[in-house]
């Protein structure tokens, strides 16, 4: 049952659309990027975890460059939350994608796409994630995305609906297993979120030189199904409302089966494709949420790296001397 805290919620997202209707996106998103601003400075603490992310990812960053990216991508975060989310349904349809969207690179990834066999999509928080399944299903591509239910169901509601208004399909996380097994033994597509911190019980793998916590699911269905990964996104162009998707990386079954685990292949690999996406523009990524939130057990006990989890390290086709002693040292 919805609480007042609830319906006040949604009342001022319902009233902030219809501020923003009479402009044109442009107009609307230097107002979001002056509240982003001053949200930033305000907000030390998720400015400064956001800081501290960069700065640890990008070790080459001065202090400088890490506060202009950390302020660059809070305006970003706003820009999402405030105008593209709200917009994109009135605006982007079947008649008028085209004023928004631009295509770069994709490669095998769009054949894939195309074919009436089914696959994965994902995508990271990069660029409009929302952007992305939207499009391509407004476009015809027969899109399912996995989506967790916001904490206010009168919010969360009205914003499935918003984005199932293209032809996109949008599950909940609770209790979906049985519905993907019958969409990917349709032939359907099915698009995850895949850089959420999956607990001290997921499976770490290397994130911009640290260990971060991933989930299973999106490797167990893919091998399962012995199916492919395209992993793609929508990045936004001269701070613009318009979009140029492409894909980064196409993770195929027979690339994984000469691995002992096929399962930490996967994982480690579409992470490292949405590493890519984030170098490709780090203002655009949302440092603000704790990605590397968990710790590994053997970390969390002060234990040195098991040597198994080390073998498995250096089994990665792309893994370095270097980057692997500053996976340990961190």
């Amino acid at each position: 049952m919805p609480s007042l805290a609830h319906w006040s919620q949604y009342a001022a997202l319902r009233l902030t659309t219809a501020l923003l209707e009479p402009y044109p996106p442009e107009a609307s998103l230097r107002t979001a990027r002056a509240f982003g601003s001053f949200y930033a400075r305000v907000s030390s603490r998720r400015t400064q975890r956001a800081k501290d992310n960069i700065a640890r990812s990008f070790p080459e960053f001065d202090a400088a460059e890490a506060d202009r990216v950390a302020v660059a991508s809070i305006r970003h975060m706003f820009e999402l939350f405030m105008v593209d989310a709200l917009v994109m349904p009135k605006i982007v349809r079947e008649w008028s994608w085209q004023d928004y969207v631009e295509f770069g690179e994709f490669g095998e990834g769009l054949e894939l796409l195309l074919d009436d066999k089914p696959c994965i999509l994902l995508t990271g928080h990069v660029g409009n994630w929302e952007f992305l399944g939207y499009v391509l299903a407004l476009i015809g591509f027969r899109m399912t995305a996995l989506a967790r239910p916001l904490d206010n169901p009168l919010v969360s509601d009205w914003l499935f609906a918003a984005r199932q208004s293209s032809g996109l399909r949008v599950i909940t996380k609770w209790g979906a297993t049985n519905e993907l097994q019958r969409i990917v033994e349709s032939g359907g597509k099915v698009a995850f979120i895949a850089d959420q911190n999956a607990g001290d019980d997921g499976l770490f793998v290397p994130f911009f030189g640290r260990l971060a916590s991933s989930y299973k699911s999106i490797g167990l269905l893919a091998m399962r199904y012995r199916l492919p990964i395209v992993a793609g996104m929508a990045s936004r162009i001269d701070g613009q409302f318009r979009y140029r998707l492409s894909a980064l990386d196409v993770i195929r079954p027979e690339e994984w089966d000469a691995f002992d685990d096929p399962l930490y292949y996967i994982t480690a690999r579409y992470n490292r494709a949405i590493e890519s996406m984030v170098r490709t523009d780090p203002t655009q990524y949302l440092w603000v949420h704790r990605r590397w939130k968990s710790r590994p057990k053997f970390e969390r006990e002060g234990e040195p790296m098991p040597a198994r989890l080390r073998a498995k390290l250096e089994s990665l086709p792309w893994m370095t001397e270097e980057l692997l002693r500053r996976v340990e040292e961190r």
